[in-house]
């Protein structure tokens, strides 16, 4: 097993970056034994992965970072490195390996203070590895000011430090950002792709393999989250039944209301797996006694802590409304598909009756009428709507067609 096992459905990359690799570990070589640069090397101190959700980007970093730290001997036999057995390998995808930083956010954006604190990391020299690596799995939620922080290091970069930047697409990074960075597009994983991997690697039935992989249309998480947990298939069927409860004005407000409820009631259930948790350390961080009240001068640390898990609560219920979006617009895909007479294959078989019924009640124009107003839906949150009034008026809209 390889660290590029898991990046499904993406030769063309994992050709690239194993090449990289191959000439970063010679280029690390070369100045050790003071011997001169090759000038056409593949390795580079900045990479931009993009890609549609579900195509691993994030993963694709990660095998990189895994590969740039490998020590096994073979390299120095000519083997490409990334053998995902030695320690460097293995640190780097658990994520414990002291020279690989991954950052990810749960909160809706990245800051400035967070931003400068990796700038100033990736200015040290390795401490155990070959290299300083820092994925971000979410560059495309730095804030303008943050993006101007990560600018500079990006720009000039320390002698042994790579970055590995992750984003849907190019335009959701700054242009002076991407245009330092070597660009790397990952594509959707193939369904048979996608299946093969919740068998090997998740030990999943084939059966629901197959089927959460179509559901889901080759996006990797999505498809190990439906087919592992019951909870999330029965949202999924929960949502895919919204189309034929918006007959009337009453059906449309209160299928707005249950999608909102489900999103707040995940994140809440997420909520309470962290908060608990993170208050209590903080308290016994700062002197606090159990049942007891806070030393003065704490309570500005403890607002702080609240506000940031308000804002991480707020980014899980979008992406939970974010998720069900999702899933109505590949149902309504579905339906244009059926009605046009399209060859492409149909995601959600298991709700055919459905697909039918609103496909010989509607038209072609009705369908792309309604898969723009879950777009609209989507917009408008991301504008900072209040998530009722934007779904609701989108259920309206799917009424009217």
């Amino acid at each position: 097993m390889t660290v590029w096992d898991d990046l499904v459905g993406q030769i063309r990359v994992q050709e690239q970056l194993a090449a990289a690799a191959k000439d970063a570990d010679a280029l690390v070589t070369a100045v050790s034994d003071g011997k001169p640069l090759d000038q056409g090397s593949k390795m580079t101190h900045a990479w931009l992965f993009t890609g549609p959700p579900g195509s691993g980007r994030s993963t694709a970093a990660r095998a990189f970072a895994a590969a740039l730290q490998c020590t096994s001997p073979d390299r120095a036999l000519g083997g490409v490195p990334g053998c995902g057995f030695c320690d460097g390998c293995h640190t780097s995808l658990i994520g414990t390996h002291a020279d690989v930083q991954i950052i990810r956010t749960d909160l809706l954006s990245i800051g400035v203070k967070e931003t400068r604190d990796l700038v100033r990391r990736a200015q040290l020299s390795p401490a155990v590895g070959r290299w300083q690596v820092i994925v971000m799995e979410d560059a495309d939620r730095l804030t303008e000011g943050a993006g101007n922080v990560l600018l500079k290091a990006v720009e000039e970069p320390a002698p042994r430090t790579v970055w590995m930047l992750c984003a849907p697409s190019l335009e959701d990074v700054l242009p002076t950002i991407r245009s330092r960075c070597r660009h790397l597009t990952l594509s959707t994983p193939p369904v048979e792709a996608v299946a093969d991997v919740l068998i090997r690697r998740d030990g999943v039935d084939p059966e629901r393999a197959h089927s959460a992989a179509r559901a889901t249309q080759g996006h990797i998480g999505r498809a190990r989250r439906l087919a592992t947990d019951e909870r999330a298939r029965a949202r999924r069927a929960a949502v895919l039944k919204v189309p034929l409860r918006v007959a009337d004005v009453g059906g449309c407000l209160k299928a707005a209301q249950e999608l909102i409820d489900t999103a707040t009631d995940d994140a809440k259930q997420m909520a309470e797996e962290v908060d608990v948790k993170e208050t209590e350390d903080l308290k016994a961080a700062l002197g606090g006694v159990a049942g007891g009240r806070m030393p003065r001068g704490t309570a500005g640390a403890m607002k702080e802590l609240e506000d940031k898990q308000k804002r991480r609560k707020t980014r899980a219920q979008r992406d939970s409304l974010d998720l069900a979006l999702t899933e109505l617009t590949g149902f309504y895909r579905d339906v244009l598909a059926l009605q046009l007479g399209s060859r492409i294959a149909i995601a959600n078989v298991d709700v055919q009756d459905s697909l039918d019924r609103i496909a010989e009640s509607s038209t072609p124009a009705q369908t792309l009428r309604r898969i723009e107003s879950v777009i609209a839906c989507r917009d408008a949150m991301d504008r900072n709507v209040a998530p009722l009034l934007a779904v609701e008026a989108m259920t309206m809209a799917l009424r009217a067609g």
